[in-house]
C-alpha cells in the first residue's frame, strides 16, 4: 500500500453495540500497520478497552489538524450524526462502517471494512458535503440554548399535553400559524429520517433546500413545504402547552410560550466520504427496499 492520503484517523464507536470494541481494535492495528496513526475518540476510549492509543476530544480538533485527519465511525447513523456534529466545524471528513441497522450514511459493510478502507485511504472515495442546521432559542430577548443538527430540528409537544400552536416566519415574513403535535425542520440528509415518516418529501442531498413538515397537523391545509437553504426561519411558541425542542433527537430544551427559535444553515458543512462507486439512489433502493418493488438488482 502506497502512502495514504490521511496521516491520522480518529476511531469513533458505539461501545454498547456487540463486537464494536473488537472491530475498533482490529481497525486500529490495521491502520498502524498501513502507515496511519490511529487515535481514539475520548468517550470511546473510556468505554472500550483499547490501550496504547492516544485519546482525542472531537470538539478540540482544530482546522489546522483537520487537513491530515479522517474520522472512522463504527456504529449506526446515530453514532455518525453525533461525530458529524462535533467535527463539521473543523472540516474533518468521516467514513462510516455500518454496525447498526439502517445505515443511510454509514455505508461501509462491516464485513468488508479492510477492502473499503484500503481503497479509501489511497484517495479512492466519493466526497460529499452535507448541510448543517444551526438553531438557537430566545427568551425575553436572551439566547438560552444553541445547537446544531445534521438531520433535523424538531419542535413537538411534551408528553400527554394537547396540540402545540406555532407561528412561523421566513426571512421576517409571516408564513403560517399551525396547531399540530409539532413541526420538523429537516435538511436533505434528514429528509429520509423523521420527516419522511411524517409524510415529507425526500430531498436529494445536493439540493440547497430545507423541508418543513408538520407532525399530525390539526388542518389538512398545513402541508410540507420546501424552502431554499439561505433563508432564516423563526418559530414562535404561541401556546402554553409544554413544548420540547430537539436537535437530531439528542439535545433537548424545554420551551415556554413566547419563546422564539431561530434556524438557519451553518456556514460550514459536514463532510462524508463514501466507498468508490457509491451513489445515493443505490442507498435509497437498498434501505427503502425499492429494489424489491422495481425488480432492480444491486
Amino acid at each position: 500500500m502506497s502512502a495514504p492520503v490521511f496521516q491520522h484517523a480518529i476511531l469513533i464507536g458505539k461501545p454498547e453495540a456487540a463486537g464494536v470494541g473488537r472491530t475498533l481494535e482490529d481497525i486500529a492495528s490495521w491502520l498502524a500497520a498501513n502507515g496511519v496513526e490511529p487515535l481514539i475518540e475520548q468517550d470511546t476510549a473510556q468505554r472500550c478497552d483499547l490501550p496504547g492509543y492516544r485519546a482525542v476530544a472531537l470538539r478540540e480538533v482544530g482546522r489546522d489538524e483537520a487537513r491530515s485527519l479522517v474520522g472512522i465511525v463504527v456504529g449506526g447513523d446515530g453514532t455518525m450524526l453525533g461525530a458529524a456534529r462535533q467535527l463539521a466545524p473543523s472540516g474533518v471528513p468521516l467514513m462510516g462502517i455500518n454496525a447498526g441497522r439502517l445505515g443511510f450514511i454509514t455505508d461501509i459493510v462491516e464485513a468488508r471494512w479492510r477492502e473499503a478502507l484500503g481503497a479509501m485511504l489511497q484517495g479512492h472515495f466519493e466526497r460529499e458535503q452535507r448541510a448543517v442546521l444551526s438553531g438557537h432559542v430566545q427568551r425575553d430577548g436572551q439566547t438560552i440554548f444553541t445547537g446544531i443538527a445534521i438531520n433535523d430540528i424538531v419542535v413537538n409537544r411534551s408528553g400527554a399535553t394537547g396540540l402545540v400552536e406555532l407561528r412561523v416566519d421566513v426571512d421576517g415574513c409571516a408564513m403560517y400559524a399551525q396547531r399540530a403535535d409539532g413541526l420538523i425542520v429537516a435538511t436533505p440528509t434528514g429528509s429520509t429520517a423523521y420527516a419522511m415518516s411524517a409524510g415529507g418529501p425526500i430531498l436529494h442531498p445536493s439540493l440547497p433546500g430545507l423541508v418543513l413538515v408538520p407532525i399530525a397537523a390539526h388542518t389538512l391545509s398545513n402541508r410540507p413545504i420546501v424552502l431554499p437553504d439561505h433563508v432564516r426561519i423563526d418559530i414562535e411558541v404561541a401556546s402554553r402547552s409544554d413544548v420540547v425542542l430537539n436537535f437530531d433527537m439528542q439535545h433537548f430544551a424545554d420551551l415556554l410560550g413566547g419563546d422564539r427559535i431561530q434556524l438557519q444553515i451553518a456556514p460550514y458543512r459536514a463532510v462524508f466520504l463514501h466507498p468508490p462507486g457509491w451513489n445515493y439512489f443505490s442507498t435509497l433502493r437498498k434501505k427503502l427496499r425499492w429494489h424489491e418493488i422495481l425488480g432492480v438488482d444491486d
